[in-house]
């Protein structure tokens, strides 16, 4: 990342069905030993059962549309696919073929730091990649052709990044319902009388046994490289004493980080609502501070690259990342080796400047969603350990390490939840009538897929 290179090229699908095999034959081993997963059951997978005979029979085209709240989120839904689907397709006798899989849509950057061995895992997968802050034509048109064509259905997350948080939806992006039009707008062009569905999937992470007492450990860790005072109420874990633990450290981070952008960013950061009392609660304060560092932040990125602050937390995010994506992997630089010693030279400190730029977006990234009242609503050691992993995700990210190697506070299981599919074909005349109408009809099915999967994890 800190050298200029030739600009990103296109991942192709590459589906290899005996690596699906072996993937599926060493997943539920893989789970337990590599994640912190014990236990993954799921409702209403009779409909994902029945919904794969029809696509199987010709009888429809559909995407599943999945909650993103943690990394191993595909794991589990390569459970789902490879244990769950086929038990309930034997339990209810309904006849499917094998195996059962999806193809899916991914981010371009995550072999980026994930690793090149993703890349070739999720082609080999029968994924495709997208760069998401632009408008990726080759990757669009590679997702467009396997959600009509493609020999299974195709799987994608709306939110587009993971947010950390189980029960908050990030809003959606409207490309996923894009999507769902355009396969419909194919088959009617090919004469196909498909039916085309989005099918609303829920995930939900709870914890075996309460790891109250990780918890109290990790805020410890956290006080201490901070530099916050470890007193000796550490030692209990009380909800009401670790929750004032968590509120002074979320403070003392936010004024670590308000020091930081002030001093060596000459930024302001408002704070009249504080100071002239509008704002006394608290929650509602860090809420407040909160959301102005993570504009500032953006701001410094976004100054640089000479990108509008407009648009929610993760439109801008997405912005910041590709015109990062831009500097470091340079259009100019396809023939790097006809390059000068000093063009090259000069590149790579566009690419080093440009990297340490869109670590502020990082940052960011981390608390798209967190509202400030996220543990006060629904006081649940679920909620608390979420919250607390964020903040040792901003940690991480200010020391630089490896964003992978999140703490392991206990055992968890999951829950997978299928919605009722959502039929886009039945909406595809509003949309076919005008651009208008074509916008409307893909903000309402994105408003309702959004109500949706919130209402799947409550």
């Amino acid at each position: 990342m800190y050298q200029a290179q030739p600009p990103l090229e296109f991942i192709p699908p590459a589906f290899n069905p005996w690596l699906l095999k072996l993937v599926h034959l060493f997943l539920p081993n893989w789970l337990g030993w590599k994640t912190s997963i014990s236990k993954i059951e799921a409702e209403n997978v009779e409909v994902l059962a029945t919904l794969y005979q029809q696509f199987q029979s010709g009888n429809n085209r559909f995407m599943l549309a999945f909650r993103h709240p943690k990394i191993e989120d595909p794991l589990c839904l390569g459970y789902l696919f490879s244990q769950l689907v086929p038990a309930a397709a034997r339990q209810r006798k309904i006849g499917i073929q094998y195996p059962i899989h999806a193809h899916f849509i991914y981010d371009r950057g995550i072999p980026l730091w994930a690793g090149q061995h993703i890349g070739w895992l999720a082609a080999n997968l029968g994924g495709t990649p997208i760069q998401r802050g632009k408008a990726d034509w080759t990757g669009l048109r590679s997702a467009r052709d396997l959600y009509m064509n493609g020999k299974f259905p195709m799987a994608a997350a709306p939110e587009g990044a993971t947010n950390g948080l189980s029960e908050i939806i990030s809003p959606l992006e409207p490309g996923i319902a894009q999507m769902g039009f355009w396969c419909a707008e194919d088959l009617q062009k090919a004469g196909r009388n498909e039916e085309v569905f989005i099918v609303p999937i829920g995930l939900k992470y709870s914890y075996i046994n309460e790891p109250w007492q990780a918890i109290a450990d990790l805020l410890t860790e956290l006080e201490m490289v901070s530099g916050l005072d470890v007193k000796s109420a550490n030692n209990s874990i009380s909800f009401e004493v670790l929750y004032s633990r968590l509120l002074s450290l979320s403070e003392h981070l936010l004024s670590i980080m308000e020091k930081f952008y002030t001093r060596f960013y000459h930024q302001t950061l408002p704070d009249e609502k504080i100071t002239n009392g509008e704002i006394t609660d608290r929650n509602e304060a860090l809420a407040y501070r909160l959301q102005a560092v993570m504009n500032v932040a953006l701001f410094i990125a976004e100054q640089y690259f000479d990108l509008p602050s407009r648009g929610n937390w993760n439109d801008r995010c997405r912005r910041v990342e590709q015109a990062g994506w831009n500097y470091i992997f340079r259009e100019d630089f396809k023939d790097i080796k006809s390059l000068s010693t000093i063009e090259k030279s000069l590149g790579d400190r566009i690419a080093e400047e440009a990297y340490f730029r869109m670590w502020h977006m990082r940052l960011v990234e981390s608390f798209v969603a967190v509202s400030g009242t996220y543990i006060r609503e629904k006081p649940t050691v679920e909620r608390f350990a979420e919250t607390t992993l964020l903040l040792w995700d901003m940690v991480n990210k200010i020391k630089g390490n490896n964003p992978l190697q999140r703490p392991d506070l206990g055992k968890q299981k999951v829950k997978i939840t299928v919605g009722e599919p959502i039929s886009v074909s039945e909406r595809y005349s509003n949309y076919k009538g005008s651009r208008v109408g074509a916008r409307q009809a893909v903000a309402e099915l994105t408003n309702d897929l959004q109500q949706v999967l919130e209402d799947l994890v409550v």
